[in-house]
């Protein structure tokens, strides 16, 4: 019989249930509801070890009488397990980092590509049954043919991004990052590294965001900085919704000081601001960056691999604290 208890907080893709079921001693969420705090107080108690989601929120208070020695998270993100916290605790925690990248740029591109050309309220005027037809001035869009692209944050995601917008679409890629990009890694795509945020967001045309949610990148782009794109300009979100303040972006969107935008995440998910829901020029996706069976079952298998260096005594390959 499997010796370690493993708690899964959410249904996790088919072959990857099967795995764990086999593994350990697996709690499966069957119904897929969310738990709540006190459930995954419960589970941190009982179990060896936790996988947790973007959807379960890890505090202080849940650490303090912990029996699990490890928390996998399916996923990239940790904004939502308090890591400090878990040091203290001597809980090691991991995340899946390269097995989405992919799948999330892939996500970015069809939003830049989305906003552009205006396909989602193509779509939706459509299915309304109101379209009458073709005609010279309908839903005209801007081309990303040529384009400036800035990319906030140039780890994997941003850079697979970059490398989709300039080989799809010809488009020129300004960055701005903590780190250069080291020489080679980008291969044929040309990017240029600008000193400042403020400096990109000043020059590109299309800006998209693929930092980590920090107290540092709390609003990271908020008022201020969303007066300094240009009328014509598209931001898009794939990275963490708190980076993005959405009362100014409604702001900026509704008095037409920034022509469209594409998000994917938000800052108080599963909530949308309404000012959101009621602009034409937004389009809004249901946090779907890694949403491929491919992307999915990679991250379960980093999740499974993580464990298994873990209850072997060994360094997980993804660990994060602890």
């Amino acid at each position: 019989m499997p010796q370690h208890q493993v708690t899964v907080t959410r249904r996790l893709p088919a072959p990857i249930e099967a795995q764990l079921a086999q593994r350990y001693r697996a709690q499966l969420n069957k119904d897929d509801a969310a738990l709540s705090p006190d459930a995954l107080g419960a589970a941190l108690r009982n179990a060896d070890a936790l996988v947790v989601t973007v959807t379960d929120r890890i505090d202080a208070a849940m650490l303090q009488d912990c029996r699990a020695g490890i928390i996998a998270n399916y996923g990239v993100g940790l904004d939502h397990v308090d890591l400090a916290a878990a040091a203290r605790a001597g809980v090691v925690v991991t995340n899946t980092p390269g097995a989405l990248t992919e799948a999330t740029a892939e996500l970015a591109f069809t939003l830049m590509l989305m906003a552009a050309r205006r396909a989602g309220e193509g779509e939706r005027l459509v299915r309304s049954g109101d379209w009458t037809g073709w005609a010279p001035t309908q839903l005209v869009g801007r081309s990303l043919d040529g384009a400036t692209l800035g990319i906030v944050g140039m780890g994997r995601i941003g850079r697979a991004t970059a490398a989709r917008a300039a080989r799809g679409c010809g488009m020129k890629v300004l960055y701005w990052s903590r780190s250069a990009v080291a020489e080679g890694v980008m291969g044929d795509v040309a990017v240029e590294r600008v000193a400042s945020l403020d400096e990109l967001l000043r020059r590109a045309d299309v800006v998209s965001l693929h930092t980590p949610s920090t107290p540092e990148t709390q609003h990271l782009i908020d008022a201020r900085r969303l007066a300094l794109l240009q009328p014509h300009a598209i931001l898009i979100n794939t990275a963490r919704g708190s980076v993005v303040d959405e009362a100014a972006l409604v702001d900026a969107l509704a008095s037409g000081r920034l022509m469209a935008a594409g998000l994917d995440v938000y800052e108080r998910e599963p909530k949308v601001h309404p000012g959101l829901l009621q602009l034409e020029q937004v389009v809004l996706l249901p946090h779907l960056g890694s949403a491929t069976e491919t992307a999915r079952v990679a991250m379960g298998n980093t999740v499974l691999a993580n464990l298994e260096a873990f209850f072997a005594g060994k360094t997980p390959p993804d660990r994060v604290s602890s």
